[in-house]
Formats: structure tokens, sequence, C-alpha cells
């Protein structure tokens, strides 16, 4: 059962199909977009540099080699 449409003019609404279906080309335009940074960068942060820790990690690497070459010539001589 349907319902009679409560719209006193629904028969002359344009670029409506019968059924209630909208034909291709009726619709509106998509919405426009945006250009341009809108306040903040979402894919950087500036707490997550990772040269400070690779070179704390090196200078750390190269004392254990330094310590372990002085190591062993103190103890050869």
């Amino acid at each position: 059962m349907t319902a009679p449409n409560p719209d006193p003019q629904g028969d002359k609404i344009t670029g409506l199909e019968p059924g209630g279906g909208v034909p291709p080309g009726e619709t509106p335009p998509g919405e426009s977009s945006t250009v341009g940074p809108q306040g903040h960068d979402e894919g950087t942060s500036k707490g997550n540099n990772p040269l400070p820790w690779l070179v704390g990690i090196g200078v750390v690497f190269v004392a254990c080699i330094v310590l372990f070459v002085v190591g062993r010539l103190v103890d050869v001589f």
C-alpha cells in the first residue's frame, strides 16, 4: 500500500523520474575543495626527529669501539 504524496505539487518538480530517481546531469555539482594549509599539518610532528637518536647511538657505538681498542692495546703492552 502506498501513501499519497503529501506535496500538493509533487508532479511538477523538475528533474525527477517516475519513482523518484534523478537522471544523470540533474544533480548539483560537487562542493569545491579548499587549497593550502588550514592551520596545521597532520603529517609531520616536530618531536619525532630520528637524527638526534641516530647521532647518540653512533657516539655510544664509537665510544665502545675506542674503549675496546684502547683496552686491547693496554693489555698487549
